[in-house]
């Protein structure tokens, strides 16, 4: 046990799998647990390092081994997949962590905290919600319409319900669809108004998200995605790492020496890209009114490039800025 260096967990949702080994990789032991009784290893363990899979609940986990006194490491899965051997079960998995982890290299994910998992949490429920009204919109749309009805796109269906139903002889079971639609559709504009309260409350407690909406066009639904993201920003190495991690940047294909661009790569947290070009293109749309250097540098970059090519230049800075602000812990300023 007091040779143990380095400790890979395959995480399950009812059981986990350890390997152990010491500091020459040589394995030590490995085990299979339930939750309560990998807790109970690892709290009479010496301190050592554990690392495992960034995917569901490892974050939680994360909290509670640095709790016990070892060091919790978190690895993307897409970096562990080249190092399983031959064929994959749950302990040659777990030795595959180990062996990503021992890499030099290696790049880890940070723990999230309870309160950016929460604001993430929201943030997904809530596009969950709107999805769902788009569909019921949809749905009353194409009720109508097999009945020769047609209303504009959008939520022209929800404002002249009542009228359409009072102009138009519909069978009762179709009325009453309708009307079923119609309450469920305004049952998830509460709950969305109820999310963006609760978002709300939580950035007012969050120093680091209130630095955020200095940033020009960044609204509270973009400082609680950006917050979750980028915890206290030391994960990053520069702000280009974080700006390169969100998929705004070009997607490398080089080789003979020459280098070739291509398109943005669309890596990594595909809500946040969105969000982020959308502050770009918020921000450009009022571009008029705005002074100091940003705007300086966009209007200098519209002159010469295509609205789109500077829409994601624009969310690549906006990304840049929110790494420098939340580890430097300065509001934005011209």
């Amino acid at each position: 046990m007091n040779n143990i260096t380095l400790i890979g967990i395959d995480l399950g949702k009812h059981s986990f799998h350890a390997h152990c080994q010491d500091s020459s990789g040589r394995k030590i032991s490995h085990k299979k647990f339930t939750r309560t009784k990998l807790f109970e290893f690892l709290a009479n363990t010496p301190p050592t390092t554990v690392v495992m899979e960034a995917c569901a609940g490892a974050h939680f986990m994360a909290r509670k081994i640095q709790q016990l006194g070892h060091e919790a490491k978190l690895i993307s899965p897409q970096f562990v997949r080249p190092f399983v051997k031959s064929n994959k079960n749950d302990f040659i998995d777990a030795e595959a962590i180990c062996e990503a982890a021992s890499r030099p290299s290696m790049r880890f994910v940070a723990p999230k905290t309870e309160t950016q998992q929460a604001m993430k949490a929201l943030v997904k429920v809530r596009e969950s919600f709107i999805r769902d009204k788009v569909k019921t919109t949809n749905q009353m749309h194409a009720a109508l319409l097999e009945f020769g009805i047609s209303l504009p796109r959008g939520t022209a269906v929800i404002k002249r319900l009542s009228l359409v139903l009072a102009d138009n002889d519909l069978p009762r079971y179709i009325v009453e669809l309708l009307m079923k639609l119609h309450a469920h559709y305004l049952y998830l504009v509460e709950q969305v108004k109820d999310i963006e309260k609760s978002l709300q409350q939580i950035l007012k407690q969050d120093e680091a998200s209130q630095l955020l909406l200095s940033i020009p066009g960044v609204e509270p639904i973009t400082a609680s995605v950006l917050a979750a993201q980028l915890g206290d920003g030391k994960q990053y190495r520069t702000s280009r790492d974080f700006a390169s991690s969100t998929g705004l940047v070009p997607r490398q294909y080089s080789t003979g020496g020459r280098s070739t661009l291509l398109g943005i790569s669309k890596r990594g947290n595909k809500t946040l890209r969105m969000l982020l070009v959308q502050c770009a293109r918020t921000y450009m749309m009022h571009l008029d009114s705005k002074e100091g250097h940003l705007a300086d540098w966009v209007r200098k970059q519209l002159t010469q490039k295509h609205s789109n090519v500077v829409a994601c230049a624009l969310a690549n800075k906006l990304a840049r800025i929110a790494w420098a602000i939340t580890t430097e812990k300065k509001a934005y300023y011209c």
